[in-house]
């Protein structure tokens, strides 16, 4: 029987083309050309017909027949899903609605400042929410209330006067949403709820439909087409996104880890879906071996599909690298720059000294990428395919920008207007110097 974890080898021994396989997962996907032409197609359908445009790719590319009065979700409908879902179910969306709230409402505390910079000048910013913003929950694969949990409440304690919800429909079903999703919704107050097409639904929150309204930020994970839809509506110059691609972790462990556990783990994301990836980086052989064996044990524990993904996830996308130590284990990780990361070492502050690059780090394993995904509160709506060497994960900070204020005395402008001049010379803006030299001769 073939080994579940693809073994990579050793990283020294790696070619540039071997790393950049590992490190640029996901991405050639989402910039297919094939995928750009067809996502397209379906971004102008919907920037041209709006409603109608929705409903064909609803028909087309999810089955169903549903009326234009349907686009919207309806009151009913999250009176009927609260009804459907069980009293355990609920109490768990309340407590990791809570836990998001309680880190968000943490760093909203930090909001406007201000200094003097020097005498008779000061500077500052104050922060206001984005005026509205639309997320994107997906549902082909299975229900993820937790990533309209992770999405949503940083964007209410933010502030954000508008939040529109897009959420494909269940599979297989004749248009319906979602219990879990509706219920989340319902209990942080948002109504603007949408079932649309994964591409076209982000297309409608771009340009604004009969029925969905424009916003100003997108955000929200999915699939390649998704992800591609994201990344094109940013040519239009109608809102702005964050991209979150494919599930993805990386566990960096020496030989005090439990390879139980670590099996565990490494399944944890695996399971998500076939363009996942799981990675496990290691100092120790006798381990990587161990983890093996475990891991082929505990995929039987699956059901049949989450084992094909978690089997994708571990081979094809993802596999196992050894290193010379913690410290070669930490330039891995860096230049991998997961999504999820999972460290377990013996000096675990040494290692996470080393660590720049990686959107989340759990520390040890009582610390589990499912409790950071549910209930832990720090976000877990987090970059993908590396772009967490340039961003981080979604809290109320994302939907909050920043406008600069200062003030001068008059003081400040005859200090700093020798400075003015110098550079306003140099650049050629007559103008700019005039702007002061004329208040100095007042």
């Amino acid at each position: 029987m073939n080994s579940p974890i693809r073994t990579r080898g050793t990283w020294k021994s790696m070619s540039a083309d071997d790393r950049a396989d590992l490190t640029t997962r996901g991405l050639e996907k989402i910039f297919d050309p094939a995928l750009r032409e067809s996502v397209l197609e379906i971004l102008d359908d919907v920037r041209e017909n709006g409603d109608a445009a929705l409903l064909r790719a609803l028909e087309k590319f999810d089955g169903c027949t549903v009326a234009p009065d349907r686009i919207r979700v309806q009151p009913e409908e999250f009176a009927a899903a609260r009804e459907a879902l069980s009293e355990e179910m609920i109490a768990a969306i309340r407590d990791s609605i809570a836990s998001v709230r309680r880190f968000n409402e943490q760093l909203v505390q930090h909001g406007d400042w201000s200094f003097e910079t020097e005498p008779g000048v000061t500077v500052g910013e104050k922060a206001t929410a984005i005026a509205s913003v639309g997320l994107f929950v997906p549902s082909g694969k299975g229900s993820y209330p937790s990533v309209l949990v992770q999405l949503a409440t940083p964007a209410v304690v933010a502030g954000v006067k508008n939040i529109a919800v897009i959420v494909p429909p269940v599979p297989g079903s004749d248009g319906r949403v979602d219990d879990a999703v509706l219920v989340v919704a319902d209990e942080l107050g948002i109504s603007d709820v949408f079932r649309a097409n994964g591409p076209a639904g982000i297309a409608a929150l771009a340009f604004g439909t009969e029925t969905v309204p424009k916003v100003r930020k997108v955000c929200g994970p999915g699939s390649p087409p998704v992800a591609c839809a994201q990344v094109e509506i940013q040519r239009f110059g109608t809102c702005g996104v964050m991209l979150l691609g494919p599930s993805e972790s990386l566990i960096l462990a020496d030989d005090s880890a439990d390879p139980y556990l670590l099996a565990a783990d490494l399944l944890n994301e695996a399971e998500h879906g076939p363009d996942s990836s799981s990675v496990l980086v290691t100092d120790s052989p006798a381990l990587l071996e161990t983890v093996q064996a475990e891991v082929e044990k505990q995929l039987a524990d699956l059901p049949e599909q989450r084992a094909g993904y978690a089997r994708l996830a571990l081979g094809t996308n993802g596999g196992a690298v050894l290193v010379d130590d913690m410290v070669e284990g930490a330039e891995v990780a860096n230049a991998y720059a997961p999504e999820h990361m999972q460290l377990v070492a013996r000096d675990e502050d040494a290692v996470l000294a080393l660590i720049e690059d990686a959107a989340e780090v759990l520390l040890g394993q009582n610390t589990t990428i499912s409790m950071a995904n549910f209930v832990i509160g720090c976000p877990a709506s987090l970059p993908t395919s590396g772009y967490a060497k340039v961003s981080s994960g979604i809290t109320a900070d994302t939907f909050r920008k920043r406008m600069a204020v200062a003030k001068s005395t008059r003081a400040g402008l005859e200090r700093m207007s020798g400075t003015v001049v110098a550079f306003t010379r140099h650049e050629g803006f007559p103008a700019h110097e005039l702007a002061v030299t004329r208040r100095l001769d007042r």
